[in-house]
């Protein structure tokens, strides 16, 4: 692949930024590893080795110099300074790509993803996500689109990690990597449209359930496959006077991690992983090394699945950030310099970003329609200005070209002297209409000439020598003619004109198609009809045959039903009829709390509705003390401000006491209030605690009462035999509850409690949270149903 400047408007040449972020470890290598003051160089120092004598030639000192090292830095302070710009300018036309690479475990995946389970730890992917939609709110003016796809390269084969939604349906071509002039495609990979930021946080949390992931000696659930989550961007203006949009999309690459083999000491399956990701990386490797250098005219991009599938997203017309993660100990530090070389490499990359301009096709045509209405009225103006004859400009509509039809056939015959010019329009039809009539009289000519003659190739030899054998050709080679009436002309005369013959046509017919039947070249077509005909009728006493065996076995099953209800007695006529296959539980649960358990129910619901109420209240509570405690912060800093300014103008006392202004009392006086505030709403707020600690108890004892009634319901009804029954009955030594089920459902804490608990633990200090809660808990909830479905089909049936 040669490399080839775009047609479109390149901008400024710029080189890649790197950043370098430092695992937190207790056992820091001080002596072997140095920042710089400016926090954008960093400094390694090895010992010499002296086992290698004497003369040792050993380097033991590297300097690389980055764009910022993040020490002990938080996801926000690494999103503000890795991925901000690079999200912010896609909305412009900007393509970006943030990659992370590094060891295995050195936090790659906590860079990119972060934690699910925390919202303050979200990593890059969900903040860009959120950014995304922020900036959305923010452009009134644009119609914004917004695209999302996962894809991850797994032993170098192409996987779809959003696959398992219901709505993709199943590829069965393997996906493939398509190159075409609007950059590179992957051919199967699903797209998917969200209108909200808690769809695309579910279409996240989706694809990071069906990551590979295993256990590795440097991470217990390391990702074993390179993942790139994409952001399609596509903006269009509301006015309809702009005909260009910008489209964009964001590569937010996970690597996988790489290792020396020989240090990681993987076996097996996780051995052949580590091949393939130690083979991509290091083709990655190789292209980034070919692109950093000007000369080379060929850049290895299809060596390796991972490479060609960011062809267009390293060192193109994109903004590109790479984030290496190291580990700061001293026994991981040769990996460590690996990381940092790769980062300097990267450095030497140039890109040069460019907007990426589309235009409207529909947009296009109404700009035109205008601006050609605009110019027929300015013409028209001319016209009149110069005391021209009204012309009309518009298209030519069909009882105008008829005319003009006229007029060129008046004009050929010599009746018409001359046809008048109008406009530009009417010269182009007068010439069209010639070409009609021409092409009309060329066809009148021929069919009057086969109507006439019959027509005979002088190449095709065959055919003159049957009609010279018929005698339809004198010696001379002239053909016979026949009588037309009026004169002679030459030709073959027709076999149906001979006189003295009658037609012999139906019998013809019938001896040819007899003759090809044979010979088994015509298909029987009476025989085929026919065959659809008895196969219809075929259908319809099948179907009448099927109408009486039901109708039969209807009357059988009234006749057996009748029969044990006038021979049993009265108590087992009212008895339920016992299925032969146990039903599921989780519809056998929904049936129990209707029936036999509703009681139980109605109290579950009734303290778990009190339990919601606590709970809001408490969540309310909560906010109006943040709310004081703010307030209280802000009038501190007033009363600290206004002291500041008293002692800088002098104290003034009167008999020993103080003298304080009125602005400074009155805060005092609200600072009073505000406390007093403060300890009757948290007093409010312990009293709720108690109570929502009281009823989440109440609500625990209820479900477990709840599970236990229905185990033991659902084993009399379905699972213990029915010559067990009558042990079970009263009086017997057996009481109901002794005998065990095969397993319990397990109905723990439900998503609403979850919900709850989150909003009011996360809400109070990140209010901007309510998507990513929404879709975490979407997500779970869907996992824990197909968790469910498949124990319940994996169970063992009695």
């Amino acid at each position: 692949m040669k490399r080839r400047k775009s047609a479109r408007m390149m901008g400024s040449k710029k080189k890649v930024h790197a950043f370098v972020r430092v695992k937190p470890t207790d056992d820091f290598a001080h002596e072997m590893i140095k920042y710089g003051d400016d926090k954008k160089s960093i400094d390694i120092h090895l010992k010499k080795d002296t086992r290698r004598g004497v003369v040792n030639n050993q380097q033991t000192d590297w300097s690389f110099r980055l764009d910022g090292v993040l020490h002990d830095a938080s996801q926000d302070l690494v999103y503000e300074t890795v991925a901000k710009d690079v999200v912010s300018q896609a909305l412009d036309g900007y393509n970006g790509t943030i990659m992370c690479y590094g060891q295995t475990g050195a936090g790659k995946t906590y860079t990119m993803t972060g934690t699910t389970e925390n919202y303050k730890h979200r990593g890059i992917l969900p903040r860009a996500l959120q950014q995304v939609f922020r900036l959305i709110q923010e452009r009134p003016t644009h119609a914004i689109t917004v695209r999302v796809s996962y894809l991850e390269i797994y032993n170098e084969s192409l996987f779809d990690l959003l696959s398992t939604l219901p709505y993709v349906g199943a590829s069965v071509t393997p996906m493939t990597i398509v190159e075409n002039p609007e950059g590179i495609f992957i051919k199967g990979l699903s797209v998917h449209l969200t209108s909200q930021e808690e769809d695309a946080f579910s279409l996240l949390f989706e694809g990071e359930t069906n990551r590979i992931i295993a256990a590795h000696t440097l991470n217990k659930n390391s990702s074993r496959s390179h993942c790139i989550f994409t952001i399609y961007l596509e903006a269009h203006s509301r006015t309809l006077s702009d005909e260009k949009y910008v489209t964009s999309k964001i590569n937010l690459v996970d690597l996988a991690g790489s290792e020396r083999l020989g240090k990681s000491g993987s076996e097996g399956r996780v051995l052949k992983e580590a091949t393939y990701i130690n083979k991509s990386l290091s083709f990655l490797e190789q292209a980034i090394i070919a692109l950093g250098d000007q000369k080379r005219d060929h850049i290895p991009f299809r060596q390796c699945k991972l490479t060609h599938a960011l062809k267009d997203s390293l060192g193109g017309n994109c903004n590109m950030v790479l984030v290496t993660n190291i580990y700061g100990e001293a026994a991981q530090l040769e990996e460590t310099l690996s990381s940092l070389r790769f980062a300097s490499r990267m450095k030497l990359v140039t890109t040069e970003p460019a907007i990426n301009e589309k235009h409207n096709t529909e947009r296009m045509v109404k700009n035109l329609e205008k601006e050609l209405a605009l110019l027929k009225r300015e013409l028209a103006l001319h016209n009149s200005l110069a005391n021209r004859p009204l012309v009309t400009y518009d298209p030519m509509d069909e009882v105008q070209i008829a005319e003009i039809n006229s007029q060129v056939r008046r004009y050929l015959e010599g009746t018409l002297e001359e046809i008048d010019i109008i406009n530009l329009r009417q010269i182009q039809e007068v010439f069209n209409q010639f070409r009609v009539v021409l092409s009309q009289q060329e066809q009148e000519v021929e069919s009057a000439l086969r109507r006439k003659y019959t027509l005979i190739d002088k190449n095709d030899f065959a055919t003159i020598s049957a009609v010279q054998k018929a005698g339809l050709v004198d010696a001379d080679g002239h053909l016979v003619g026949e009588a037309d009436g009026q004169s002679f002309a030459f030709g073959i005369i027709p076999f149906s004109a001979k006189p003295g013959k009658k037609t012999k046509t139906k019998k013809t017919f019938k001896e040819l198609s007899s003759s090809l039947r044979k010979e088994g070249l015509l298909s029987p077509v009476s025989t085929k009809v026919f065959d659809v005909v008895s196969t219809s009728k075929t259908q319809l006493v099948s179907s009448a045959k099927e109408g009486d065996v039901k109708d039969t076995l209807s009357r059988e099953r009234e006749t057996s039903s009748i029969e044990p209800s006038v021979s049993g007695s009265l108590k087992e006529e009212s008895r339920p009829i016992r299925p032969s296959t146990p039903p599921p539980r989780p519809l056998a649960f929904e049936d129990f709390k209707n029936e036999r358990g509703s009681e139980i129910n109605r109290i579950f619901k009734e303290n778990k509705s009190i339990l919601n109420e606590r709970k809001k209240r408490a969540s309310e509570t909560t906010q109006r003390i943040n709310a004081i405690k703010r307030e209280i912060d802000m009038t501190k800093e007033s009363l600290n401000f206004q002291k500041s300014l008293r002692e800088k103008q002098g104290e003034y006392e009167n008999k020993g006491l103080m003298i304080i202004d009125e602005e400074e009392f009155l805060l005092i006086l609200k600072l009073k209030d505000l406390k007093k505030q403060y300890r009757s709403e948290y007093q409010d707020l312990r009293d709720l605690r108690a109570e929502i600690q009281y009823c989440q108890r109440l609500v625990d004892q209820c479900r477990q009462r709840l599970l236990m009634e229905f185990d033991i319901w659902y084993n009399e009804s379905f699972i213990i035999p029915e010559d067990v029954q009558a042990a079970l009955r009263l009086g017997s030594s057996i009481r109901p509850g002794m005998v065990p089920g095969p397993r319990i459902v397990s109905l723990g804490e439900d998503d609403q409690d979850k919900f709850s608990q989150l909003q009011q633990t996360v809400l109070p200090e990140a209010p901007n949270s309510i998507a990513f809660i929404n879709a975490k808990v979407k997500t779970e909830q869907k996992q824990n149903y197909m968790k469910t479905m498949m124990g319940l089909q994996h169970a063992p049936r009695k």
